[in-house]
């Protein structure tokens, strides 16, 4: 499990060269780590067994078999497990992709296009081939009337069309490196199927696929499940041996975590990721863990922390001037509530990127950093350039000096405490603002309930005189208030890669600031973090592409747009002795791409 020397194999060099013929693999940054002609991924184990079946736990709720849009709550596993794209990613190299559906890839030195030719013997689950009509009308569609993840980079193609009996060229009107790659994971539908039907609507239609398995069951909002499809075209594909062993796979959907866990516990679900480190000291004394038949592994990984905490939704007057939001971050006393609930094991997200060398680096701005930020500079918030750091408590409940900071900054905001006790500005209108959460939580990280944190914050702000009401609903009306920024503050969870690129604009653009959908809750309209973002996209030089994340990330940090709680450096995954996973662990460890799969059921000998 050496990260650090893998990731030192897979360098960042930018400034690659065009093919000189097609070839089996893309990556963003320098050459791909695995050779054409390689046998299997280094974190699969090709020699897994096939067989077992695999139950796993989902919050919420579905009503939709259409994961590629944006209305309605599309059941688990359909993208992961039916169908398939031209490309696979490696999750062991920073962004890599490898042939699937397609043989090979070809581009230009400005990779101004793209192009992919299929595999003859690619097929759908009802036999029918995979053909170029296919792919260029699921990419049209996608790009016209899919969720907008599909859009924002649909606005990007000049132009798509057949080049040959089994090619297909995209060609870009913008100077973007990553759409090559992007492109190749879009996933491809059956136009037969589609015909005559409304693709911007939810549906119970099961769609037909190419990828490892079939829907089998579905009971609506209550389960899914899949089972391997035997006649599965692309079992003898390097990039898939050792992947996809399971005969079934099955999502069961429950009110919140909590009940998930108790499932858990009494063997109707058969992994558990954990999200407290106390939880995970102090509540595995139960039966079937103390006999050894479940297990506790923990899976490291190399990936950012991302940002995981409170968003403050700026399209609410209330939270539009910085020092609002700075005061309520200084109020958040995160060294008492780790101590409280975590025994103060966990490390503080410090920055979007932070835990990589992407992150933004403490002290004022310098170098490439500091010139990328100085056309912005008297639109940045304050301590950009300066690099303040996020507050720091004496860990104690009462939190008397950061409490004192916020109260001025509020006062310079024009808010004091009236005689009541409550915190008011000049026209008497209290402070007052709502928290939605989610029932059982289910924020993306994890069967994770901020519940606890939120009741903690919720009394530190009572005691500067706001009024924080704390509103819980059903996942269904919380996907609804969420995807259309319906709400004053909320719990916020976005994972962030090795290699950010074209979805930055989708999470912090201001296209999403009125567009629903986007990842932007906090309602961000920044040139600067823009500028940034293009900056990356056009980046050839290793240096200049880091420079501009770390720009991103200081832009983003000291926007005080989240207030940030904790991440783990490794991910804490319980389950049956009888699931396995190969030794070699991928740089991102437990990420889309490892479990299920390269898991696998061997039963204990």
């Amino acid at each position: 499990m050496l990260i650090g020397a893998m990731l030192a194999a897979s360098p960042l060099l930018i400034g690659s060269k065009g093919f000189a013929a097609p070839q089996h693999a893309l990556a963003m940054t320098g050459a791909p780590a695995l050779p054409d002609g390689f046998d299997h991924l280094p974190y699969a184990n090709p020699d897994a067994p096939k067989g077992g079946a695999l139950k796993l736990g989902e919050v919420g709720t579905f009503d939709s078999l259409n994961p590629w849009i944006l209305l309605g709550r599309p059941a688990t596993g359909i993208s992961q497990y039916v169908t398939e794209s031209l490309m696979a990613r490696s999750i062991n190299e920073p962004f890599t992709l490898y042939g699937l559906l397609a043989e090979s890839v070809d581009t230009d030195a400005a990779r101004s296009y793209v192009e992919y030719t299929l595999r003859p013997e690619a097929h759908f689950s009802d036999g029918k081939p995979v053909t170029v009509e296919d792919v260029i009308w699921s990419y049209k569609t996608l790009g016209e009337h899919g969720h907008p993840r599909y859009r924002n980079a649909w606005a990007k193609v000049k132009d798509i069309r057949q080049t040959g009996p089994r090619s297909v060229r995209i060609t870009f009107n913008a100077p973007d490196r990553e759409l090559a790659l992007l492109m190749g994971m879009r996933p491809i539908l059956e136009k037969a199927q589609w015909a005559g039907k409304d693709f911007e609507a939810t549906t119970d239609m099961v769609p037909v696929g190419s990828g490892p398995y079939v829907v089998d069951q579905v009971s609506n909002g209550r389960f899914i499940s899949f089972k391997r499809d035997p006649d599965w075209w692309g079992k003898d594909v390097n990039f898939n041996h050792g992947l996809w062993n399971f005969d079934t796979i099955r999502h069961e959907y429950f009110k919140d975590g909590n009940v998930i866990f108790e499932a858990f516990k009494a063997g109707d679900v058969d992994a558990w990721r954990e999200m407290s480190d106390a939880r995970w000291q102090n509540n595995y004394n139960f039966a079937a863990a103390q006999s050894g038949e479940i297990v506790k592994d923990e899976i490291p990984h190399a990936r950012p922390s991302g940002i995981d905490g409170l968003v403050m939704n700026t399209r609410n007057p209330l939270f539009k001037d910085w020092r609002v939001r700075e005061a309520l971050t200084e109020v958040f006393n995160f060294e008492f509530i780790n101590k409280t609930l975590n025994n103060g094991a966990e490390p503080r997200v410090i920055s979007f990127f932070s835990n990589s060398e992407l992150g933004m680096q403490p002290g004022p701005a310098s170098g490439k950093v500091k010139a990328l930020l100085a056309p912005f500079a008297d639109q940045l918030a304050p301590g950009t350039l300066e690099g303040t750091p996020l507050p720091v408590s004496d860990g104690r409940e009462m939190n008397r000096k950061n409490t004192r900071k916020a109260l001025k900054l509020l006062e310079d905001a024009g808010w004091t405490v009236a005689r009541d006790g409550v915190l008011r500005n000049a026209s008497g209108q209290p402070f007052q603002f709502e928290i939605l959460l989610r029932q059982g939580g289910g924020y993306g990280s994890g069967p994770y309930d901020p519940q606890s944190v939120v009741d903690i914050y919720v009394q530190a702000l009572e005691r500067i005189g706001v009024k924080a009401r704390v509103t819980t609903i059903d996942d269904a009306q919380y996907v609804q208030r969420a995807r259309n920024y319906q709400f004053d503050m909320t719990w916020y969870w976005r994972a962030l890669s090795l290699s950010p690129g074209n979805e930055q604009m989708l999470y912090w653009g201001s296209a999403g600031v009125a567009q629903p959908g986007s990842w932007n809750y906090m309602g961000m309209a920044s040139p600067a973090a823009e500028a940034m973002i293009r900056h990356m996209l056009a980046a050839t030089d290793h240096d200049d592409y880091v420079a501009a994340v770390r720009a991103l990330d200081r832009i983003l940090t000291q926007g005080r747009y989240v207030i940030p709680a904790w991440y783990s450096k490794s991910t804490r995954l319980a389950h049956k002795s009888s699931l396995h996973y190969p030794e070699t662990l991928p740089v991102y460890g437990d990420w889309p791409g490892f479990m299920p799969d390269t898991w696998w059921y061997e039963a204990d000998k």
